[in-house]
């Protein structure tokens, strides 16, 4: 743990809420508060979600060209043309948990538990919660809700900076 005089910081913004989305913020910021770093994640738009009490997280091949699945000891593409089939959502999202559960990796519930017990800030964006009608209690507890000044704020301070 780094002396607190001392002690790096990192800033999040989370604007993504579909299940590969999910991740890296969550992987980064956990990792990071392990490594004594302070963390702040600010959650934005389609990221704001990650926050719901009940997540229920979706995979969308659509504007995903990289994306590969391992199947039968190779890995197969998801074209984006995929994802107008009907079920291709379906399909990719179970693909992808039951790759989650076979390789043993945290789920994102279990990951923002973490990120909460590890001290990590949670902003939720307050423009986003009017804009898509969320209410407080649909949401975790262990919260902030702020606007975009609170991100600049700590952002302004922060080592480290990025936008996922």
């Amino acid at each position: 743990m780094l002396d607190d005089h001392n002690a790096k910081s990192m800033s999040i913004i989370v604007t993504k809420g579909t299940l590969d989305w999910a991740y890296p913020p969550f992987i980064l910021a956990t990792t990071a508060a392990a490594m004594g770093l302070e963390v702040t994640m600010f959650f934005t738009f389609y990221g704001l979600h990650l926050l719901k009490k009940d997540l229920d997280l979706k995979v969308s091949t659509l504007g995903n060209p990289g994306m590969e699945m391992p199947m039968g000891g190779m890995h197969m593409a998801m074209p984006n043309i995929m994802a107008a089939l009907p079920g291709a959502s379906a399909l990719t999202t179970t693909m992808m948990k039951n790759l989650i559960k076979k390789k043993g990796v945290a789920s994102i519930e279990e990951l923002r538990d973490l990120a909460v017990e590890a001290d990590v800030r949670l902003i939720a964006c307050q423009m986003t919660m009017d804009l898509f009608e969320i209410k407080r209690e649909d949401m975790i507890e262990g919260l902030d809700i702020g606007g975009a000044a609170s991100w600049v704020e700590v952002a302004t301070k922060s080592d480290i900076n990025l936008y996922i």
